[in-house]
């Protein structure tokens, strides 16, 4: 805590780790039918950071983990083509001609997640956990570039996707 100001937040988990490890969300994660994701829609910004999940499944499953891991393809294949075809966007999730250009180049041998602060900047005094990653060299949409080395450009070629309509 001193090291960092008293900005630092002690985290205990409670759920899936209960033997001290992750054993159980591995076995969660491999079954065929896993679908990850994390999103309480924003009803507990205070205390816990979503947005930090996908660079965490990359980092700690794919190369950081000592036993267990999961190949980085099938990371990536969960998180953009498994979850784009459960919630029915078939546009996207793969490299392929015709498709949405919507990726990540990714830095892995640097992706990290840095401390997680809390911002006090929400309507009425609110506060919202944030984590920032360092390792995201470019983010696409539609293959423009909306941000680089982890700044936003400006650019907002995407669209909200609501459910039962086309995202095209």
């Amino acid at each position: 805590m001193l090291e960092q100001e008293g900005e630092a937040l002690l985290y205990f988990p409670v759920y899936n780790y209960t033997a001290m490890n992750l054993d159980a969300v591995h076995e969660m994660l491999t079954h065929p039918l896993a679908l990850p994701g994390l999103s309480d829609g924003g009803a507990h910004v205070g205390t816990i950071c979503d947005a930090s999940f996908t660079t965490f499944l990359m980092t700690h499953w794919a190369r950081d983990r000592d036993h267990g891991r999961l190949s980085l393809e099938r990371v990536i294949q969960m998180q953009a083509h498994d979850t784009a075809r459960f919630i029915g966007l078939t546009d996207r999730g793969v490299l392929e001609p015709g498709r949405r250009a919507d990726l990540n180049v990714i830095d892995f041998d640097n992706l990290a997640l840095l401390p997680p602060k809390m911002l006090k900047d929400l309507p009425a005094g609110g506060q919202r956990l944030m984590q920032h990653a360092r390792g995201y060299v470019a983010t696409l949409v539609q293959g423009e570039i909306i941000a680089r080395n982890g700044e936003l450009t400006g650019a907002r070629p995407g669209r909200l996707v609501r459910v039962g309509r086309s995202a095209r």
